[in-house]
């Protein structure tokens, strides 16, 4: 069956609860697009940019069933280069908060995720653009990897700058509190109540103040409870400089509620859109890594979201059919193979296939009716889907192990 390419500008797949968009394209485009429709309208923004190291970061992609079976991805795709100079470097980063800052409800709050190669010159920066009286914490997020200097005390921690835009800001605090995890150890009585709870108490002039051991407490500005992703995380995505979900769960928690609108500009590896989504906040992504779309579809199925991509090059090889049943098309992707010398291996048969879904092509947009992706539960690509009936060109679209999209249109037999 001949299949036609179809050119899209979204992808859409829906579900319930939250909902949101990814953005594949450099943070300043997709910020002045974001400024066109919602100026004003983000309540919270993590931002997670390069830290100038100077390295090129990549993603160890899972190819296949057998690998995802195994957990251990050989494949090692480029994701971004760390090597702008310092002056290009802190000229995008100005560019990019000031149109977070217009981007930011009047009662928003931002969170810049650094460590010290850049921490001097961007805390005067966020001084500059947000205003000092607007700086709330530096938070120094502490965790325990691998690795010691002999040269020098050993590097261990990472810095949140977090702001607000003004003072209406909307800080809920309740939702990060949880029970202390070590015992009151200072000059305090210790007392235990009828019930059988623990407290303290001291005096201080004519007042007895009371403190129980189990009452939830608020995080101070040192995060020292939230791990590092290991190695061998199942939470890992294999994308690099991820960072844990734990640690957006909290971020999100406490600047935003239920409904509102979370951005990150450099989305990676999702997890902050994975962490609004599980929280029920609405979410904007953007990232430029292609690889970064097909990590977007795992973190975020169930919800309501669109991808949002220009046409990707290349011409892969690709064959299906479809047959109609009663109310629905049986749709079969019987191949798909990358084009040679593409990457540096051979793939066979559906290897090349990251995941892949039926749907219908409407007003340049392809909306998804049923998917399929490779998971370490469920490492088998499924041969076969059925799209039910539905307004629209039946389509199929593909993703590659590289992040590359191709949308095309099929005529039932």
């Amino acid at each position: 069956m001949a299949l036609r390419r179809a050119e899209i500008s979204r992808e859409i797949h829906e579900g319930s609860g939250a909902s949101g968009r990814f953005l594949l394209e450099d943070a300043r485009a997709g910020l002045d697009r974001l400024l066109q429709t919602h100026c004003g309208q983000i309540k919270l923004i993590y931002l997670d940019p390069p830290f100038q190291t100077g390295e090129r970061f990549v993603m160890r992609v899972r190819v296949g069933e057998q690998e995802w079976k195994s957990g251990r991805g050989t494949l090692a795709l480029p994701t971004f280069s760390d090597a702008l100079s310092r002056e290009e470097f802190l000229s995008m980063m100005r560019e990019v908060l000031t149109r977070c800052r217009m981007l930011l409800r009047d009662d928003g709050m931002i969170f810049l995720h650094i460590d010290y190669r850049t921490h001097p010159h961007l805390r005067l920066m966020m001084d500059e653009i947000f205003g000092e009286d607007n700086f709330l914490n530096e938070i120094i997020w502490v965790y325990q990897t691998g690795g010691r200097s002999l040269k020098h005390f050993s590097r261990k921690h990472d810095v949140i700058l977090f702001y607000r835009k003004g003072p209406a800001y909307d800080f809920n605090v309740e939702a990060v509190m949880a029970p202390r995890t070590e015992p009151r150890t200072n000059h305090m009585r210790r007392h235990v109540d009828p019930d059988g709870r623990v407290y303290r108490s001291v005096r201080v002039g004519e007042r007895v103040y009371t403190y129980y051991d189990d009452d939830p407490v608020a995080p101070t500005d040192v995060w020292n409870d939230l791990s590092h992703l290991q190695q061998r995380d199942p939470e890992r995505t294999g994308y690099d400089t991820q960072k844990p979900l734990s640690l957006l769960d909290r971020i999100v928690r406490c600047g935003s509620r239920p409904g509102e609108l979370v951005l990150d500009p450099f989305a990676g590896s999702s997890t902050t859109l994975e962490a609004a989504k599980r929280l029920e906040r609405d979410f904007i992504g953007i990232d430029r890594c292609p690889m970064a779309l097909n990590v977007a579809r795992r973190r975020l199925g169930g919800a309501t979201y669109s991808l949002e991509y220009p046409p990707f090059e290349g011409e892969p090889l690709c064959e299906a059919s479809a047959t109609p049943g009663v109310g629905f098309y049986h749709v079969r992707l019987e191949r798909f193979a990358l084009e040679p010398g593409l990457l540096d291996r051979e793939l066979s048969g559906l290897d090349g296939v990251d995941c892949w879904s039926v749907g219908y092509v409407r007003d340049g947009e392809y909306r998804a009716m049923a998917e399929s992706a490779r998971t370490k539960r469920a490492p088998r690509l499924a041969e076969s889907l059925d799209a039910p009936a539905y307004a629209g060109q039946l389509a199929l679209c593909v993703s590659d192990v590289s992040g590359r999209c191709f949308c095309y249109e099929i005529d039932p037999e």
